[in-house]
């Protein structure tokens, strides 16, 4: 039989394996220091975004946010804060994700 690929809407952003990879990652040590307990992902036409809750039942902490549109413009990767604030823009997954990074290195020496 072999592998059959999950369907893609025509037109829809998504993330890719590399990418799917470094958000999860990222995801995983937030759990494991106790800060994060759930996530979402949704995938839409304009934008492919991943959420990440401290509790279920609120708003994401943070948001990442892939936008292909604004990949010419100030870039298609965005860092959203809960209030709705982008916390950082830019062309890069990585430097993106730096002010978790950091965040997640001050819980880790609490």
């Amino acid at each position: 039989m072999g592998v059959v690929p999950f369907p893609k809407a025509v037109g829809q952003v998504g993330f890719d394996r590399v990418e799917l990879t470094r958000i999860l990652d990222l995801y995983g040590r937030m759990v494991a220091a106790g800060h994060w307990r759930d996530y979402a992902m949704d995938m839409g036409r304009e934008a492919a975004v991943f959420s990440a809750f401290r509790r279920a039942a609120e708003r994401p902490e943070f948001r990442i946010e892939k936008r292909p549109a604004l990949r010419n413009r100030q870039g298609m990767w965005a860092l959203i804060g809960e209030g709705g604030a982008v916390l950082k823009r830019g062309h890069e997954l990585g430097p993106v994700l730096a002010p978790v990074e950091r965040r997640l290195m001050k819980l880790v020496e609490e």
